[in-house]
């Protein structure tokens, strides 16, 4: 790979304009010559540097905070499906695996739509809609008479959730300055606070307002806790869409701007920025046209033409994220990357309150109190790998890959030693190893894969690589069907695939630690 220094003032004065801008910090491209359209890059690298002199201010740190929102939107309703299971079987009489099947239903369809839709409509659209779509389908499914209605609801509050991710890590690299892209990996905090929330929530009203276990007949009225959760989170996904859609002035995306040629309205975003944060910014539509006008030569105006029609959606998104043998390797194992993980992880996490149950009752402890004390305890294990992450992927030799495969590595290794518990305590002790590192796990491929993206293809890579999570996360339920719960086998395959994930990450040809995305 070709390392090429972001020399702007060399092509400013070559183009007889005064550059503004300071060359940005870390000073090589993550992408080989001939990557990304030439103008695009030029201009990319432009607003890479004024948005590093900006640097980590009050609006990223703003941003940082309710782009969290999506993470913790995206933890909290999936593993809804394990946490209501057992009640909403005991009062409608199904076949458990189909309410996940519903669910991820709903998750395939947002990661398609809004993944690949922000790449067309911009950002802000998109990001502020999904938390309304889940807040207000949340509430509605609470009430739901039956599993046909409740199935239907969480469907569709599925395809609000599951655009969330996609959308929310394009928003938020599409801000921060190249120094603070590690965040990005820290992030995943609020994917832990998530699960910790929901489970703390669940326990109390799951263990003193569900008909008893193993009861041949349950009432509505003696079975409400898994209603008021879907209340109680529902409430909280609105007010979390009332703090950005209120409280939060988001901007479109500069790069999202450029791309589409529209580089006055991306210069007025940056200024709107430094006014926020309390500074200044000597960014003016002349560096961008000076740099696009000094990568294009002669053909400048070809290049702007391919710039606009970029922005409406055509296949060209999907091509600009295979555009070179090495591009098209990297997308290529991301997303067999989030496919396996997303079969494992749905196969594991929607069953894990089953299993711990069922397990218990075997060692004698199955009751609901402690089995969501139980994922309580699994919640906060969960938060400190997070920060973990962050640290790990900045550190040299290690990077994004080296994190991504040594948490994946141990989170198999975790998985199948749970299968040797021989009591409730044991099987708590191997599952928190496992929640630990698989929270590390999920935030360096959360950050990872947004990062090895054009931004102005970012949100189409993001939506495939969702979009092969949920297709996973389909099948997952239906192997549950025809499995037997009673025993390890979805442990089994879960840890052999999150092994082999490990070692697929060491073949990923990009490392993004160091390097400014574009």
């Amino acid at each position: 790979m070709s390392e090429k220094t972001c020399d702007y003032g060399a092509e400013s004065e070559k183009d007889g304009a005064t550059p503004t801008i300071a060359p940005v910090s870390p000073s090589t491209d993550l992408f080989e010559e001939g990557t990304v359209d030439a103008v695009y890059e030029a201009k990319a690298r432009v607003l890479n540097a004024a948005i590093q002199e900006l640097g980590m201010g009050r609006y990223q740190w703003w941003l940082f905070a309710v782009a969290g929102f999506g993470w913790f939107a995206d933890s909290v309703w999936p593993l809804l499906g394990g946490l209501i299971l057992s009640p909403v079987v005991s009062e409608f009489d199904f076949s458990g695996p189909f309410l996940s099947l519903a669910l991820n239903i709903g998750l395939f369809v947002g990661a398609v739509f809004w993944g690949l839709g922000c790449d067309v409509w911009g950002r802000r659209w998109s990001f502020n809609l999904t938390l309304l779509l889940a807040g207000i389908f949340g509430l509605a499914a609470g009430g739901a008479p039956d599993f046909i209605t409740l199935a239907a609801l969480l469907a569709v509050l599925g395809v609000g959730v599951g655009g969330n991710l996609p959308v929310d890590s394009a928003v938020f690299l599409d801000f921060v300055p190249a120094s603070h892209q590690y965040l990005l990996t820290i992030l995943s905090i609020w994917w832990s606070v998530g699960q910790l929330v929901a489970s703390f929530i669940a326990w109390p009203l799951i263990a003193n307002f569900s008909c008893p276990q193993g009861a041949r007949t349950c009432a509505r009225a003696d079975n409400m806790g898994w209603r008021y959760l879907l209340f109680t989170l529902g409430g909280m996904t609105l007010l979390l869409w009332a703090a950005r859609f209120f409280a939060f002035p988001l901007l479109e995306s500069p790069r999202f701007l450029v791309g589409r040629g529209r580089d006055a309205e991306a210069v007025a975003v940056l200024h709107r920025i430094a006014a926020f944060n309390g500074r200044t910014t000597v960014l003016t539509v002349d560096d961008l046209e000076v740099a696009g006008r000094a990568a294009a030569g002669e053909k400048g105006e070809e290049r702007r033409a391919v710039l606009s029609r970029s922005s409406v959606f055509t296949a060209d998104h999907v091509r600009g994220l295979f555009a070179t043998p090495k591009l098209a390797w990297s997308t290529s194992l991301l997303i067999f990357l989030w496919g396996i993980i997303g079969l494992a992880s749905t196969l594991y996490n929607s069953f894990l309150p089953y299993l711990l149950a069922s397990r218990g009752a075997k060692f004698g402890d199955s009751s609901y109190y402690t089995t969501y004390r139980n994922q309580v305890i699994l919640g906060v294990i969960g938060v400190p790998g997070a920060f973990l992450a962050g640290w790990a992927v900045e550190q040299p030799y290690v990077g994004r890959r080296g994190t991504l495969a040594l948490s994946a590595g141990l989170t198999g290794v975790f998985l199948f030693a749970s299968t040797t518990a021989r009591s409730s305590n044991a099987l708590l002790g191997w599952n928190c190893g496992y929640a630990f590192h698989s929270n590390i796990m999920y935030g360096v491929l959360y950050a990872l894969s947004p990062e090895v993206f054009p931004a102005k293809d970012r949100g189409t890579g993001n939506g495939l690589t969702a979009t092969a999570t949920r297709v996973f996360g389909i099948i997952a339920p239906v192997i549950a069907l025809y499995a037997n719960l009673e025993t390890a086998a979805p442990v089994y395959v879960s840890g052999a695939l999150v092994v082999g994930a490990g070692l697929v990450a060491l073949l990923l040809p990009y490392e993004p630690r160091g390097k400014a995305s574009i």
